[in-house]
């Protein structure tokens, strides 16, 4: 995804970097995704099989949202893995979360999108992603101001 060229300024972290970032520990990892929400004004969550409940992408998404960031997710099941193997869907991860809206609980899936492109070909689906992203960001920023 952030080879596509369409998320400005978000270099993808080395295998190298990231086990040196968990070796620091939960503190470590904190930083390091408030460093990567910094100047940022969405959170984009790459939705896989196994994406929703995990402890750090629940971190993000919620620190994102609290943080008055746009959310959006991508079903990315349908691309290729480096096996060539696609994958099963995975579960919206935003549905987790509650919102309270003038005391009304909603699941925040009710407000962030995560869209699952329709092509079923591993390339189709990342010219696909590659076409809409940016306006899947600018929609998430634009519902995120509204809330």
């Amino acid at each position: 995804m952030r080879n596509m060229g369409v998320v400005e300024g978000n270099v993808p972290v080395s295998d190298n970097s990231w086990e040196a970032v968990k070796r620091g520990g939960d503190a470590s990892i904190k930083r390091w995704i408030d460093g990567q929400l910094d100047g940022r004004t969405c959170v984009i969550v790459l939705v896989g099989s196994a994406t929703a409940g995990r402890k750090w992408i629940n971190y993000e998404i919620q620190n994102g949202w609290n943080l008055g960031k746009g959310v959006v997710g991508i079903h990315v099941h349908k691309l290729k893995d480096k096996n060539g193997n696609q994958s099963r869907i995975g579960v919206n991860p935003f549905a987790q979360f509650t919102l309270d809206v003038n005391g009304v609980k909603k699941p925040l899936s009710t407000y962030v999108k995560c869209y699952n492109p329709s092509p079923s070909d591993s390339k189709d689906v990342y010219n696909f992603i590659s076409k809409n992203l940016a306006a899947w960001v600018e929609e998430a920023i634009l519902i995120r101001k509204q809330c």
